[in-house]
């Protein structure tokens, strides 16, 4: 398995998660200290390899995919979790803010989906989850950039999802309500609390990380081998799209 952004929340979930079901991971992250630190706090980590790279980078995506390659004597999952938020009135997002969210959360999965490409088919089960939000499905205000990445990650993996599929390939999306990672933490701002964030939820509560882990790790499970294209709401009951 390759999982990127794989130093903290959903990512080291997903990592740990799959070292407990006895995968070898490839740990993917622009963080090389924490990546490492995130590495050395789990079990089984003999089976897990850093590689530290910004999937915004097209070339150190390939040169990373192909170390992964070699290092874990193939690849039969993905998963892409590396994602930046960007809180700030729509008035205020500049270009550049809108193309350094896209380049990571939109363009950097797809780079990764395309180095990984032929080791995933010659895997005989290759699979990839994308990891959107449920902001994709249903916006949330101040964040159109963020949400606009998210809905087209879901369509690329859709179309993927097509595409791929002569190949043996299955592609599919998970998306998460609010978990409580750093990064969510993180993009409250100053005038919503855990609390209003919870109110938004049919079951009142925020996620752990390890929810999300459980439904990638059957999205990429051969329990789900007639599931490709989906887009699995993993939040509460808010979007019900």
């Amino acid at each position: 398995m390759l999982v990127t952004g794989a130093a903290a929340g959903i990512g080291l979930a997903c990592a740990r998660r799959f070292l407990t079901e006895g995968a070898r991971v490839a740990m993917v992250d622009r963080d090389p200290e924490r990546l490492s630190g995130a590495r050395d706090s789990l079990a089984a980590s003999e089976r897990a390899f850093v590689i530290a790279l910004d999937v915004s980078d097209a070339a150190a995506v390939r040169e990373g995919v192909g170390e992964a390659t070699r290092r874990m004597g193939g690849i039969d999952g993905i998963v892409n979790n590396a994602a930046v938020d960007l809180l700030r009135p729509f008035a205020e997002v500049s270009a550049s803010d809108w193309n350094g969210v896209m380049a990571v959360n939109l363009v950097g999965a797809m780079e990764v989906c395309r180095a990984a490409l032929d080791p995933l088919a010659a895997s005989g089960r290759g699979a990839i989850v994308n990891v959107a939000s449920a902001a994709g499905l249903r916006p949330v205000p101040g964040r159109v950039a963020y949400c606009a990445s998210k809905a087209a990650l879901i369509m690329a993996t859709r179309a993927l999802a097509l595409e791929l599929a002569e190949r043996g390939i299955r592609a599919n999306a998970v998306c998460p309500g609010a978990v409580d990672t750093g990064l969510f933490r993180a993009s409250l701002g100053d005038a919503i609390t855990v609390e209003d964030v919870k109110a938004r939820y049919a079951q009142r509560r925020i996620g752990d990380a390890e929810e999300i882990a459980a439904a990638v790790a059957f999205l990429l499970s051969d329990e789900a081998s007639f599931i490709t294209g989906s887009a699995l709401a993993v939040d509460g009951g808010r979007a019900f799209h």
